[in-house]
């Protein structure tokens, strides 16, 4: 028969609840700007997979060029479907990642991934 013997824990910091405590305003007008700015970065990312989905030849085309390491021309195919967004790809002999990337105000806002298993 097994016993277990309770383990203690005492903090030597006891938590303090404060509830006096001060919170900034909140402000959601970023959250709204990226939350509009990902929908149309889920728009680019649903056009490129139906893309893919629908033509094998494209998908024959990306994968060769990225077998050759020529990453110019896999970005190339990936916006000539009409991506405006940046993107960044990445692969390796398994999958290819591609970043949809979007910018307010010269700065990153929102960030969408997609990332399809190849092999």
């Amino acid at each position: 028969m097994y016993y277990c013997y309770p383990v203690y824990y005492y903090s030597a910091y006891p938590y303090r609840y404060d509830t006096n405590r001060q919170f900034p305003n909140v402000n959601p007008d970023h959250l709204y700007e990226a939350a509009n700015e990902t929908r149309v970065l889920m728009r680019e990312a649903s056009v490129v997979l139906d893309r893919f989905a629908g033509s094998k030849e494209f998908g024959k085309r990306v994968m060769s060029a990225a077998q050759k390491s020529n990453m110019p021309e896999v970005k190339r195919l990936i916006k000539s479907i009409g991506v405006t967004s940046d993107i960044d790809v990445n692969y390796n002999p398994d999958e290819l990642r591609m970043a949809f990337i979007s910018k307010i105000k010269n700065t990153e806002c929102c960030r969408l991934t997609v990332a399809l298993r190849w092999s």
